[in-house]
């Protein structure tokens, strides 16, 4: 880690321009924009990366909200990741305590982007500023990734080559908890099912329908069998995108599924997905419809890196605890009142919250706040989630950090994360994860051996499986597939 006096001048450089960037957050919070539409908050990081002195260039891997900021010269090659895109029907009032939607129907920042994206380019810009200032070698990145939730923005990116010169890529998540948290989260597929069938009067001419939605439950209902016999950590869930129309006295002639399937490793994914489309093929044989399989998008299951993530944790230990206060710790008790035990348990133990490493007292079920450090253990853990930060990792080495933005027991995508999404105890987590993100990237930039120590462990984890990107060229970042 940097010794204390740049570790002091850093962080300090980063309160001094904390103000603007929670304003940056709080206006991508508003503006809750869904993936490859999110314009408005691209163009506002674009134009605060501009202000800031760095070189962009836009539309990137054909993504009109996608973008590389750069500041500097030289090697080390430092990316910071950024996202911004909201959640569909997500919409809910800030501040508050209760389910209410500011617009129904509306989207939100359900899993804190908002955060996350302004936190990285605090990051980015604090380090570029640093390194300038103490004529110190070394190119800072800051790359705008559309479309997380459902898109693979970064896939995309990865495909189209962009992180091939990065030495190393750093990025955070808003999280109920302050800590680095290793994982190998799963490989993820996503494909439309699109059924078409022959529409009819569904009561005097029943027998010469084909019923497209008929085919959709029955494929459900198969692909619910098919859970009992598919690898234990495995995961396949599915929306209806198109039920055929409201007329019930209507045979359905068209009607569309979504699915995802998750597995470990994406060639285990790849194999889930094949006896899925059989399901599909059954059940249109089943009704007498056609089926269409449409590949949407995909990520790759993270690669952790340990030697990066343990440099985090120790940046974390020195920056010390985030600096909540008794207003942050109560308007948490009551996003927390909204939470069954058992939830608040769930969390606790999914983040393997156990220990503070700074005060050494066991977290329990009756902390609102993690107001501490959870400790590091040097290995990684099984996370069910997926994101596209896993194609990342698969080319360069790769970490990231989680603070404490919302209350233990917050799930993501839910709407107490959005209400929790402008709160002061969210800005202060973001500024937190700005400054171990920032600390790190001028260990990397000033530490030879710790670069050529995580680039070894990366290589040695590569070296045997080399990355292929899961989205094939011909397909193309896409708004709405669906036929709604």
């Amino acid at each position: 880690m940097p010794d204390q006096t740049a570790l002091k001048s850093l962080t300090q450089s980063i309160d001094r321009l904390a103000p603007d960037f929670t304003s940056l957050s709080d206006l991508i919070w508003d503006f809750a924009e869904l993936k490859f539409d999110e314009f408005k908050s691209a163009d506002l990081l674009v134009q605060t990366l501009k202000q800031h002195g760095f070189a962009v260039e836009q539309d990137i891997a054909g993504m009109e909200t996608a973008f590389i900021g750069q500041y500097g010269s030289g090697n080390p090659i430092i990316a910071f990741l950024g996202e911004y895109d909201a959640l569909a029907g997500m919409s809910q009032l800030a501040g508050i305590d209760e389910p209410r939607a500011g617009e129904t129907g509306a989207s939100g920042h359900g899993c804190g982007h908002n955060l996350l994206g302004a936190g990285s380019l605090l990051a980015a810009v604090s380090l570029a500023k640093y390194l300038e200032a103490n004529g110190l070698r070394g190119t800072v990145r800051y790359y705008g990734c559309p479309g997380e939730e459902g898109g693979s923005g970064k896939t995309f990116m990865v495909r189209a080559r962009a992180f091939e010169d990065v030495d190393a890529a750093l990025t955070w998540h808003p999280a109920p908890f302050n800590g680095v948290r290793s994982t190998n989260n799963l490989a993820v597929l996503e494909y439309y099912y699109r059924f078409k069938g022959v529409a009819a009067h569904a009561s005097n001419a029943a027998h010469l329908g084909r019923s497209a939605l008929d085919a959709v439950e029955l494929m459900n209902v198969g692909v619910n069998f098919l859970r009992e016999h598919m690898p234990q950590d495995c995961r396949v869930h599915y929306a209806i995108t198109d039920a055929g129309g409201r007329a019930a006295n209507v045979v359905q002639a068209k009607a569309e599924v979504l699915y995802l399937v998750r597995a470990p490793e994406l060639s285990q994914a790849l194999a889930l997905a094949e006896r899925v489309d059989q399901v599909a093929r059954g059940a249109a044989m089943m009704t007498g419809t056609e089926v269409e399989i449409v590949f949407d998008t995909a990520a790759t299951n993270l690669l952790p890196n340990l030697t990066l993530e343990n440099a985090i944790h120790e940046n974390l230990v020195a920056i010390g605890p985030v600096p909540f206060d008794e207003a942050d710790i109560d308007f948490a008790r009551k996003i927390q009142a909204t939470f069954t035990q058992e939830a608040i348990r769930s969390s606790i133990k999914l983040y393997q919250i156990k220990q503070d490493v700074f005060s050494n007292e066991k977290i329990d079920g009756a902390t609102a706040l993690h107001t501490g450090l959870r400790a590091f253990e040097g290995q990684s853990h099984f996370r069910a989630g997926s994101t596209d930060v896993g194609d990342v990792s698969r080319v360069t080495p790769t970490a990231q950090c989680w603070a404490p933005a919302w209350a233990i027991g917050t799930n993501p995508h839910t709407w107490q994360v959005v209400a929790q999404g402008r709160s002061p105890a969210a800005h202060k987590a973001m500024v937190h994860a700005a400054k171990a993100l920032a600390s790190t990237g001028l260990d990397l930039a000033t530490s030879p051996d710790l670069l050529a120590k995580a680039k070894d462990e990366w290589q040695n984890a590569v070296q045997n499986e080399p990355y292929v990107c899961p989205i094939p060229n011909h397909i193309m970042p896409a708004v709405h597939l669906s036929t709604q």
